[in-house]
């Protein structure tokens, strides 16, 4: 029996040309090979099998490569190619960093690196998964990575880029490999079921490479368990039973549900896909990718977005003319905002029900409770039309509603009126006609009514204004003490507030005025304001302190 060979390995990339899905990368390395402008470090990152070390691979044969092609691809038969493809090149070092990720893993691959190649220009080192190394690890690589001998090339490999130090990233040149597009992978796929003498339908290919989530070695791994599990015929229905996929008939049948309001068609899909083991936080996913692929079918621009398989994508195309835009939009808010709470809530299949219920009652102008929905869809058409012909001869005809009349506006009214609604500031604040004498003890009363009623939200303002009482100095004209322009600050921030109070509350045209002075001693005592002042005042009133201060040489002015 002929051992069996995995595809990953079997049909790997012998050449920039069959690598698929990455050619910008390709042609890149190909015009830096062809015109000498090779750099002794590379960084190769991106998501897992995607071709990073397999460009790598493909790189070191290449610039090794003693007859290489007019398209700067190697020759594969001069004794660098073969000895590459038989495995004993001694100019091509793999380095796996995930189990070899210590100081002195890399003392030994630097002392490595003063052996000049035997066959070949250049000693190619491919350091895969460098991402693992330690801090010590990269430390002791740094002076080999930035000044290597001239004939060692360095190839870094890694999925996680954003763990490699700086000081790494900066003396190599970084290659971004892209997820692969569903296209390409269900063409590469194709291509090797052709070789291999497979018959797949399109569709079951098209489901193996979103499966695959952009990586083509999975979409190579899934497609062999396929075809052990279906034989030489790989049929769509055959593929979603191997992978447990939930087929897109569920979510065709589900929007019909939903688009004609007929919630408890959709409780039923709903429970079927659940006694069939699929995950429900994975449904909604679905049911959102699926309104998505829906509204891609609304305009011939948006349909390359739809990747599925040409049987799949008539289906959608059917669903999307009977599918309005506003539809999609509201299904895909509803279905999100359910993908948002589910991992929070405590019901997820009540959360998930109330989600497709409220997905069968968009767009109707009112929504009626499931029951009356029930009972209104059991009546039949002419019992209905009967009943309404019923009720338009019962029903009294409306008595006339005697026309309102007109309001005539002024522009005057209308800016006096948005004149009052603006935020004053003091200029603004509203003068009062009919003045009213009023005492100053009357003064004081309004002035801490209106420090008691702020205490509970500016406590600092509030205990200023309380501090003293204020001076009528003249007959509209009030002076209130403070003793510094930090207090003038403070007592600012609510100007406008207290002098709409006192002319509100005393009905005259008060203006307040903040009078810096020195605040009176307190018996006998000084204000104190500053830490300095504070250290000053403790110091001259105890010896100890004040010696304590000459002894250690302590400078607090």
């Amino acid at each position: 029996m002929e051992q069996f060979v995995v595809s990953a390995i079997k049909y790997r990339p012998l050449s920039f040309a069959s690598v698929v899905g990455q050619s910008t990368i390709g042609a890149t390395l190909k015009n830096a090979i062809q015109r000498g402008h090779l750099s002794h470090a590379y960084l190769f990152c991106g998501p897992r099998g995607v071709g990073k070390t397999t460009c790598a691979r493909i790189f070191a044969k290449t610039i090794n490569c003693l007859n290489p092609g007019s398209d700067m691809e190697a020759c594969g038969e001069c004794e660098s190619c073969r000895s590459f493809s038989e495995g004993r090149s001694y100019c091509i070092h793999e380095l796996d960093a995930a189990s070899n990720n210590s100081v002195d893993d890399i003392r030994t691959l630097v002392e490595q690196v003063r052996v000049p190649p035997q066959i070949g220009k250049y000693s190619v080192y491919i350091i895969d998964e460098v991402h693992m190394l330690s801090s010590a690890a990269f430390n002791a690589f740094l002076k080999t990575l930035e000044e290597p001998p001239s004939y060692a090339i360095f190839i870094l490999a890694t999925t996680e880029k954003h763990k490699i130090i700086p000081t790494i990233l900066s003396r190599c040149q970084i290659y971004d490999f892209n997820r692969i597009r569903v296209n390409d992978i269900v063409s590469h796929l194709k291509d090797i079921a052709q070789k291999e003498g497979v018959t797949c339908e399109p569709d079951a290919l098209n489901i193996i490479a979103r499966k695959a989530d952009g990586a083509m070695r999975d979409a190579l791994s899934i497609f062999d368990r396929v075809v052990s599990f279906c034989g030489n015929n790989v049929s769509y229905s055959a593929v979603i039973e191997d992978l447990n996929v939930l087929d897109y008939e569920y979510y065709f049948r589900l929007t019909d549900a939903i688009r004609t309001h007929n919630y408890v068609e959709a409780y039923m899909i709903f429970d079927e896909i659940l006694k069939k083991g699929f995950d429900a936080q994975h449904f909604v996913s679905g049911l959102s990718s699926h309104f998505r692929d829906i509204l891609m079918c609304k305009d011939a621009r948006t349909l390359s977005l739809l990747e599925v398989g040409e049987v799949v994508a008539e289906r959608y195309r059917q669903q999307a003319a009977e599918c309005s835009v506003d539809f999609m939009l509201d299904a895909m808010n509803i279905t999100n905002k359910c993908e948002t709470e589910y991992k929070s809530s405590g019901n997820p299949r009540l959360l998930i029900e109330l989600t497709l219920l409220n997905l069968s009652y968009i767009g109707t102008e009112k929504k009626n409770s499931p029951q009356e929905h029930s009972e209104q869809s059991a009546v039949k058409p002419e019992t209905k039309t009967e009943s309404a012909a019923v009720q338009k001869k019962t029903e009294p005809e409306p008595a006339p509603v005697p026309e309102a009349p007109k309001v005539v506006i002024s522009l005057k009214d209308m800016l006096k009126a948005k004149t009052e609604s603006e935020t004053k500031t003091i200029s603004e604040v509203p003068e009062i006609v009919e003045e009213k004498t009023f005492t100053e003890e009357r003064l004081v009363q309004e002035w801490r009514a209106y420090a008691e009623k702020i205490k509970a939200q500016l406590p600092r303002l509030s205990s200023r204004l309380l501090e003293y009482s204020p001076k009528l100095v003249s007959e509209n004209l009030v002076h209130y003490p403070i003793i510094s322009e930090q207090h003038r600050e403070l007592m600012e921030t609510r100007t406008t507030e207290l002098i709409s109070h006192l002319r509100e509350t005393l009905n005259a045209s008060i203006t307040v005025e903040w009078v810096v002075q020195e605040a009176p001693a307190d018996e006998g005592k000084p204000r104190l304001y500053t830490m300095k002042d504070k250290i000053s005042y403790i110091a001259s009133t105890n010896s100890a302190i004040e010696g304590i201060i000459k002894d250690l040489d302590l400078d607090y002015r």
